[in-house]
């Protein structure tokens, strides 16, 4: 795994976090710290998405953190444990893993000219 790939799975961390303080956010720190994660998060994404397919990345970025917060609001904040969620997480997670194992990156494309 490259580097720019490792910066979509932290963007999509963060992601968690600012969708999260979206809702959470109540002071002057929590909301810095909500749009902190926003920044940072779209700057990842965007470099990423300079070097590998942009909409590859997107749909591994939104994908990973749709299911992060679903499961954040699981654990943390009390909502409904319900096995449809989990089936549709699991296959959200497969079709972006799958969608990361199918999408060269441009220096492996290079290297197989």
């Amino acid at each position: 795994m490259n580097r720019n790939w490792i910066k979509v799975f932290v963007a999509a961390f963060l992601e968690v976090f600012w969708v999260i303080g979206l809702t959470h956010a109540y002071d002057f720190w929590t909301w810095t710290g909500t749009v902190i994660a926003i920044v940072i998060s779209n700057y990842l994404m965007i470099t990423a998405a300079q070097v590998l397919p942009a909409g590859t990345v997107y749909a591994v970025f939104v994908g990973l953190g749709t299911a992060g917060t679903v499961i954040a609001g699981i654990l943390f904040f009390g909502e409904s444990f319900k096995w449809g969620k989990i089936i549709l997480i699991i296959t959200l997670l497969s079709g972006v893993i799958g969608l990361k194992l199918v999408t060269p990156d441009k220096s492996e494309e290079g290297a197989e000219s």
